[in-house]
């Protein structure tokens, strides 16, 4: 139980100071919630940031828009738990500022400069934090003042539009990340054995809802990994699908049509981004990959093919869907049944578009919840609108992806999970999110296609989750200490 002391309203600011405390006036003194304490929670005590920069071997469309580099945002993170253990943590993740931070009037160049002022003020902010606590309890002090930082960026950058809460949560995922690998590390464990009442001092109704009283993410989480995942292989919108549609060889030694890449790599999985406001070419292109995929079937001994369509946001409205869908079940009637669930199909914006409604759609598949997935609030409004599944990314933090995760398993809905491109450490954490859901069973890789540099230093020890050849990202060596990467 909490315990609770009078103290003066001076002292009460001074102490608030350092944190958020809950308090409620009694008389001339105030009556506060003593912080819960566990020898294990921890204290941030060092913290530094530093970038690494890669070009594409050949750019990557989704959304209307291209990419063709990557930033990744590295932290290392140095915490001292409350029982006197000392260690370091690691986080890596990719900017990802086109699609995190999209913009028709701010360039790419500024966008980045943006997310980048920002992770110093977040690195400032997480430093002088000194609360100790579980990493979901730092996360969830600290994300107001995030947000709060990023207004500040924009005001100071004079932007025309403000640095968008999916782009604060990306440039803060790797702090995050960081302390969560530190904390497993002090107590030398797997980070998804660190997330039960043991080292916990809150249930999931403190961050949550009341509906989650005495529950913890360890109820919703595999102790240990799948030992693998299928590789759902994402195929941008202006990817290749067969050898009369390359421009410009790229003759690097990798598979460049989309053809190759199946065979290469034995995949049944695949992720069609589509243009979402060109109808005819929509469905144009998912009918010229389900013939690729059907003639490699028939040389293919018992392999089946499954797709998942993600529109990036960009449908005008649910009925451009649903004749799309209509449209792609008269051209192709076993194309349409391997389609799995369609994702994000119109705006992220949940409270400005009330009228998007997707039950209908929702109803032929699962619609998926992306770009517009920030927050608890944010996933009881999909389900309001008709979405009906969630997209779980380690690029909006672990902390994030932990209390979703068990949301989203508690209201049934479909779950999948993501990258954003991420190679090396990132897409190691990713993977780790995706191996310890029991509903997940595919993960994106995308790294290997457009930057395969960035993963070469992360080859020789995870070589089956950085290389795929039978579909699969072999996921049973992520039991290491932390998120299992350094």
């Amino acid at each position: 139980m909490t315990r609770t002391l009078k103290i003066t309203r001076r002292r009460f600011l001074k102490t608030a100071s350092g944190g958020a405390i809950s308090w409620l006036p009694l008389g001339t003194s105030m009556m506060i919630a003593v912080p819960r304490r566990k020898s294990s929670d921890i204290r941030v005590k060092r913290l530094r940031i530093s970038y690494e920069d890669f070009p594409y071997r050949t750019p990557y469309e989704f959304g209307g828009r291209k990419v063709d580099r990557v930033t990744l945002l590295d932290v290392r993170c140095t915490v001292e738990a409350l029982n006197g253990r000392v260690a370091e943590g690691f986080g890596s993740m990719t900017m990802g500022n086109l699609w995190s931070f999209p913009s028709r009037t701010l360039s790419y160049d500024t966008t980045l400069e943006a997310m980048e002022r920002l992770a110093e003020r977040i690195g400032k902010i997480t430093r002088a934090y000194t609360e100790p606590g579980h990493p979901i309890d730092i996360n969830f002090a600290l994300e107001p003042e995030y947000i709060r930082a990023a207004a500040e960026v924009t005001k100071e950058m004079n932007l025309d539009q403000p640095i968008p809460k999916l782009g604060t949560l990306v440039t803060a995922s790797p702090f995050d990340a960081a302390i969560h690998d530190a904390f497993a590390k002090c107590h030398q464990l797997n980070c998804y054995l660190t997330y039960g009442a043991d080292f916990m001092s809150y249930d999931l109704a403190h961050y949550l809802a009341p509906q989650f009283k005495g529950e913890y993410p360890s109820q919703y989480l595999l102790r240990t990994p799948k030992p693998w995942l299928w590789c759902n292989h994402s195929v941008g919108a202006s990817d290749p699908i067969e050898e009369s549609d390359v421009a410009k060889p790229l003759n690097d030694g990798l598979s460049q049509t989309l053809g190759e890449w199946m065979v290469a790599d034995g995949l049944t999985h695949l992720k069609i981004k589509l243009d979402g406001n060109n109808l005819e070419r929509d469905i144009t292109r998912v009918l010229h990959i389900d013939r690729v995929a059907t003639e490699i079937e028939k040389r293919s001994s018992g392999r089946q093919w499954y797709y998942s369509l993600d529109f990036n946001e960009q449908c005008p409205d649910a009925d451009y869907l649903l004749e799309f869908m209509n449209r792609i079940k008269e051209g192709s009637p076993g194309g349409y049944e391997r389609i799995t669930y369609i994702e994000q199909p119109t705006r992220r914006d949940l409270v400005a578009t009330p009228s998007q409604l997707l039950f209908k759609a929702s109803r032929l598949k699962p619609v998926v919840m992306d770009e517009s997935l920030t927050d608890f609030d944010a996933l009881l409004r999909g389900r309001e609108i008709g979405y009906t599944g969630v997209a779980l990314k380690a690029c909006k933090g672990q902390s994030h992806s932990m209390l979703l995760n068990a949301a989203a398993q508690k209201f049934k809905m479909y779950m999948t999970a993501q990258d954003l491109t991420c190679p090396g450490a990132s897409l190691i954490q990713s993977a780790g999110i995706a191996a310890h859901v029991p509903q997940i069973d595919t993960l994106e890789s995308n790294a290997r296609e457009y930057v395969p540099a960035a993963n070469w230093q992360w080859l020789e020890k995870f070589s089956g989750l950085f290389e795929v050849r039978d579909g699969k990202l072999h996921t049973g060596k992520l039991t290491g200490l932390g998120l299992s990467a350094v």
